[in-house]
Formats: C-alpha cells, sequence, structure tokens
C-alpha cells in the first residue's frame, strides 16, 4: 500500500446498451446508473476517506437508511475521522489522459462506494449512532420475533462485547468483484487498529443489506435479489436477523430502485448480526462466491 493508502484496484466493463430503455424523466440523475450506448471501461479503486467525501459518503448512508432520522452528514464526518480504517471507492486518475466515462456521467470526485466500519459500542453517545441503534429496536419492535428482538437488545446493550456496524454500500453498476480487496484491506486495517489499543476489537458486526423480493406466486417460490450479490453469501452466516419491506420509504433518487421496471419486486432491509470471528472466513466464501467455485 504505498503513502497516500491507495488500496487494490479492479476495472469494470459496463455495457450500457443493456440499460438503454432506462432513460426517464429524471434526465439520467438516478444515482445508479449511466446510460449511453457504448461499452466503457472504467478503473476503480480504494483509498482512505478524506474531507471532501464528506457528501458523497453522506448520500450513500442515506440510500441505506433512506427516510430515517439519522444524521449522514456527522456519520461521515465520524468515518472521515477515523481514516486509517475503511476505504471510500473512487475512479482513477487517469494520468492525464481522458477518462472513458462521459463528464456528463459522473463528476470529478464522485465517491462510487464506502466500506468501514463504525463502533456502535464505544460511539453509543454520538447522537447518529444513538440515532442508528434505536432505529434498530424500533425495526426490531416491529418485524422480529420476540426471540430476535431480546438478542438484538442484548447485543446492544452489552458493553463488554464490542459491536461494529459494517458499512459496505455503492453504486449498483460496481461489480461485485471489489467487495473482496475492500473487505480484505478492512480486515487488516481492523487489525492493524487493534494491535495500536485503538477500540476496534468487536464481537459482533452489524450490517443493514439491501435486497428486492419477488413475491412468491403461481406456485414460484419467494426469490430475493441482493442489490450488492456478495451479502446473500454474508446473510447466510449471520447468527441472528430480520427483515422489512421499505417500499413506503423508497423514492427513484434515494431507493437504487434500479428493478423498478417491475411491479412484483418490493425493496427490503434485512438486519444481520455476525461473529466477528466469522469475517475472514466470510471474506474466503465471497471470493469463491463470485469465483463460481
Amino acid at each position: 500500500m504505498s503513502a497516500n493508502k491507495k488500496k487494490n484496484i479492479i476495472a469494470m466493463e459496463e455495457d450500457s446498451a443493456d440499460n438503454s430503455d432506462s432513460s426517464s424523466e429524471d434526465d439520467g440523475t438516478h444515482p445508479d446508473a449511466y446510460t449511453g450506448n457504448e461499452e466503457v471501461e472504467v478503473d476503480f479503486e480504494g483509498r482512505a476517506p478524506t474531507d471532501p467525501d464528506r457528501h458523497g459518503i453522506s448520500q450513500l448512508l442515506q440510500r441505506i437508511f433512506l427516510k430515517a432520522p439519522i444524521d449522514t452528514m456527522q456519520m461521515a464526518e465520524m468515518i472521515i475521522g477515523q481514516n486509517y480504517v475503511g476505504s471510500v471507492i473512487c475512479q482513477c486518475e487517469q494520468d492525464g489522459a481522458e477518462s472513458d466515462v462521459d463528464d456528463d456521467m459522473v463528476e470529478d470526485g464522485t465517491i462510487f462506494g464506502i466500506t468501514t466500519v463504525v463502533n456502535m459500542t464505544a460511539k453509543k453517545d454520538v447522537a447518529c449512532v444513538e440515532q442508528l441503534r434505536g432505529y434498530i429496536v424500533q425495526r426490531a419492535e416491529k418485524h422480529a420475533t420476540d426471540a430476535v428482538l431480546t438478542h438484538f437488545r442484548d447485543v446492544l446493550d452489552n458493553e463488554g462485547r464490542p459491536v461494529g456496524f459494517l458499512i459496505n454500500e455503492r453504486f449498483i453498476n460496481i461489480p461485485a468483484q471489489i467487495s473482496v480487496p475492500l473487505l480484505e484491506n478492512l480486515h487488516k486495517e481492523v487489525l492493524a487498529a487493534k494491535q495500536k489499543g485503538m477500540k476496534f476489537n468487536f464481537s459482533y458486526y452489524l450490517m443493514i443489506v439491501k435486497l428486492y423480493r419477488k413475491e412468491a406466486r403461481k406456485g414460484k417460490p419467494t426469490e430475493d435479489t441482493f442489490t450488492n450479490a456478495e451479502e446473500e453469501v454474508i446473510c447466510s452466516k449471520a447468527v441472528n436477523s430480520f427483515e422489512f419491506s421499505v417500499v413506503d420509504e423508497c423514492d427513484v433518487g434515494m431507493s437504487g430502485d434500479w428493478l423498478e421496471g417491475d411491479a412484483t419486486l418490493t425493496p427490503y432491509r434485512k438486519i444481520i448480526l455476525f461473529d466477528a470471528k466469522q469475517l475472514p472466513e466470510l471474506i474466503d466464501d465471497v471470493r469463491n462466491f463470485i469465483n463460481g467455485v
């Protein structure tokens, strides 16, 4: 890793012709979609978050929380303040060459994703984390079984077993392959922070996963499509979870509803807990899933 913390790089080929029918009244302002009829190749890299990334990170967090009353700008500032852990995804500098992506598609400095972790236990008195904890408990009270609600409450209230809020959010155009180096870097950085005595010794990771559900009908079973494909693997290893529809909270600008043309698809959030010790194994599982092993 170089001095400016540039991390693993991945090239993405996006065949926009598949999206040629997606031009709509929002005049291309959908935050997840590139438009056009030609193939472009874009190089992305992970780097440490910096102050100019504040608004981009906040906007990505809003895509997770939607209309929940969580101060995403404060959370973004917290993430930047611990820039020794976590990465943002940005477009690689072209060394003076023109980018393959039209300037009308992507503005300079766009943040395409964020992978990091926030200590929900150590930061429990920070407003945005307190809001997040309240959001989770309120949703669990409404949508989880009594046993699951009790478990989530016990985990969140146990200061002796810290919980890390693992954030893994990105534009849908960026393929799942990028998640492996980003999660690997995150794990290494968490270990390094622990060795320095920083508060990153987690017992659990908590994630909020985005998915779309096609309800069962005409004899066909329910089908789930995960916005970040690798999170299906992570969910399979959860020690506990609950889910809920967010169809009433979504709009075109915030939901990332790239499948909205199919009226049978309903956006969901799934809140999961998994053992922090499982993260290295989960990264291997994600790698195998992506490679078709």
